[in-house]
C-alpha cells in the first residue's frame, strides 16, 4: 500500500503522511514490548493517537493503518475535521484530553465520545447536565494534578477522593478513571504511582497516562489509556492548527 515507491500511479505521501503510517507502527510495536514487561496484555491499553493540530491529510493514513481512537485538544478544532472524517470512518472513538471550557460542553458532548478532563465542580455539573439533554451519557476521566501545578488544570490529590465522590453521586456522571499530566521537569513515574494509587482506593481501573516521551513507564504502572501525538505523527504545524 504505502511502500510502492516505484508506482508512477501512486500518488507519493508526504513527510508527515508517512512518518504518521510508521510512527503508529512504531509505537504499537514499543506498546507490545512494554506491555510484556509488565506483564500485562496488549489489549490492555488503548493507544490514543493525539491528533491536535493535524490536518485531515495527515490522520488519514494513520487511519488507513488501523487506529480508531483518538484524541483533541480543543473543540473548535476538532469540529472543524473530524465530522468530515468520521463520514469516511464511522466507527472512529473521539476522546477529549485538553481543558474543557464550560461554554464548550454542548459542542463537547455532541462530538466526543470520552472526555478526560472533568476537573471541577461547575464543568462536572454543565457536563451532566448537558448529558442529560442530549441524551448523551459520556465516560469520563478525572483530571488530577498531581504536580499541583498552580497553572495546570486538574483538581488536587488530597481534595480528588471527595470531586470523584461528587461527580458520581451529585452529578450522576459515569466516571470510568483518572487522568494526569507530569510535571515537565520532574521523573514521571511518582506521579503515576500516585494517581493509580487514588483510583485504586475510589474503586477505578482506568489510567489515563503516559504520552510520547514517557508511555512505558505509564504501561509499567498500569495505564490503560496512553495519549501520544509527536511519537506517531512527528513534530506539530502550530501554524495551520
Amino acid at each position: 500500500m504505502a511502500g510502492c515507491m516505484g508506482n508512477m500511479e501512486t500518488t507519493p505521501m508526504s513527510n508527515h503522511e508517512a512518518k504518521g503510517a510508521a510512527g503508529l507502527k512504531l509505537v504499537r510495536e514499543q506498546i507490545r514490548k512494554a506491555c510484556a514487561a509488565a506483564g500485562r496484555e496488549e489489549q490492555e491499553v488503548t493507544l490514543v493517537a493525539v491528533s491536535k493540530t493535524h490536518g485531515a491529510d495527515v490522520i488519514r493514513p494513520v487511519l488507513d493503518a488501523g487506529q480508531r481512537v483518538f484524541g483533541e485538544n480543543r473543540v473548535q478544532e476538532a469540529q472543524a475535521k473530524w465530522p468530515a472524517l468520521r463520514e469516511d470512518y464511522p466507527d472512529v472513538k473521539l476522546h477529549l484530553i485538553g481543558p474543557l471550557q464550560t461554554n464548550k460542553a454542548r459542542q463537547a458532548v455532541a462530538l466526543f465520545d470520552v472526555i478526560h478532563t472533568v476537573d471541577r465542580p461547575k464543568l462536572a455539573h454543565v457536563l451532566a447536565k448537558e448529558m442529560d439533554r442530549q441524551g448523551r451519557h459520556l465516560p469520563v476521566f478525572i483530571q488530577v494534578n498531581t504536580g499541583e501545578e498552580p497553572q495546570k488544570a486538574g483538581v488536587a490529590p488530597q481534595d480528588a477522593d471527595a470531586f470523584i465522590a461528587q461527580c458520581r453521586t451529585e452529578h450522576g456522571l459515569d466516571v470510568i478513571g483518572l487522568m494526569c499530566i507530569p510535571p515537565v521537569n520532574e521523573e514521571p513515574a511518582p506521579h503515576f504511582a500516585l494517581l493509580e494509587k487514588i483510583a485504586l482506593r475510589n474503586g477505578l481501573d482506568k489510567l489515563s497516562m503516559g504520552m510520547s516521551g514517557d508511555f512505558d513507564t505509564a504501561i509499567r504502572l498500569g495505564a490503560t489509556h496512553v495519549r501520544v501525538g509527536s511519537a506517531i505523527f512527528g513534530g506539530r504545524d502550530y501554524a495551520s492548527g
